[in-house]
């Protein structure tokens, strides 16, 4: 039997209301009633995830950032990987001198510099993870996450970055244009060997230190419980994810996934909406 579940959040555990359904959460809870460890990997940081699992009545560890971040399910932080100041000062000049919206995601919560820009894309991403959620439902839900989000508003990005107590995990680019505009973009960003770029969504990228991966935030979280990848499942949906998926001997990719994560997985799930990784944890259980 699977000793680690490692699941994804937005477009996996998270349905179409940006909320984790109870049947997702019952299997969890079940998951770990038996002594199976389940962690959160995400793209996200602790404030956005922790009222989230609170409310569907479990606790966990996390991984967050893309694996910048690992925290224990006291939310107290156990390791992270920052994306160095200056490599983050010559990405903001980029973003700026091409003329991209972005953020940055600190250890000190989300940074913006445009609040009507941030709704937009943080709604075109709901809508990019549940394509049955029309695009003005997608902006009131994207209105109503922010308030419940540790979320700065900054006229520059450099005091961020002169901020001494400040570490960068995380930068995020973002065009409604998608890949046409954001795949020129990504081969200039790759230019920096120190840095690894995926994607949670078409219209965006995310920009991590190389060493803040979902996949070796893993392999660490099972080498410290002595547990073998063999016995890790992992299951997620867009490229942030197929590091993790890789690594794990049991991978699921969401049936609403993107098409690259569905040729590295061994297993299929039924959607986000369809209670997906539920199952999927389910059909594990069941295997003796």
């Amino acid at each position: 039997m699977i000793k680690i579940i490692a699941s994804d959040m937005d477009g996996t555990l998270l349905n179409d209301q940006m909320v984790i359904s109870e049947k997702n959460a019952d299997a969890i809870k079940q998951a770990q009633a038996l002594g199976v460890h389940f962690i959160v990997s995400t793209g996200r940081g602790y404030t956005e995830v922790k009222p989230l699992i609170t409310a569907a009545g479990f606790n966990s560890p996390m991984i967050t950032f893309n694996g910048a971040e690992v925290l224990n399910e006291d939310g107290e932080t156990l390791n992270t990987t920052p994306i160095s100041d200056e490599v983050a000062q010559t990405l903001v000049r980029l973003f700026k001198r091409e003329g991209f919206y972005f953020e940055m995601t600190t250890s000190n919560g989300v940074y913006s510099d445009n609040r009507a820009s941030r709704i937009q894309n943080v709604a075109r991403l709901i809508s990019d993870t549940n394509p049955d959620t029309p695009f003005k439902m997608a902006v009131s839900l994207a209105a109503a996450r922010l308030e419940l989000m540790n979320i700065n508003y900054v006229d520059d990005y450099q005091t961020v970055i002169d901020d001494p107590k400040i570490d960068i995990f995380k930068l995020i680019v973002f065009s409604m244009d998608g890949q046409e505009k954001l795949t020129p973009l990504k081969a200039k960003i790759e230019v920096e060997d120190s840095l690894v770029v995926t994607s949670s969504a078409p219209t965006n990228l995310e920009i991590n230190n190389i060493n803040a991966q979902k996949g070796i935030a893993l392999q660490a979280f099972a080498k410290g419980l002595n547990i073998p990848m063999s016995d890790v499942m992992a299951i997620g949906d867009n490229l942030n994810d197929v590091s993790m998926l890789k690594v794990a001997g049991v991978s699921y990719a969401m049936e609403n996934g993107h098409d690259e994560v569905k040729r590295i997985a061994n297993h299929s799930a039924k959607t986000n909406s369809e209670d997906g990784v539920g199952l999927a944890i389910l059909e594990q259980l069941a295997e003796k």
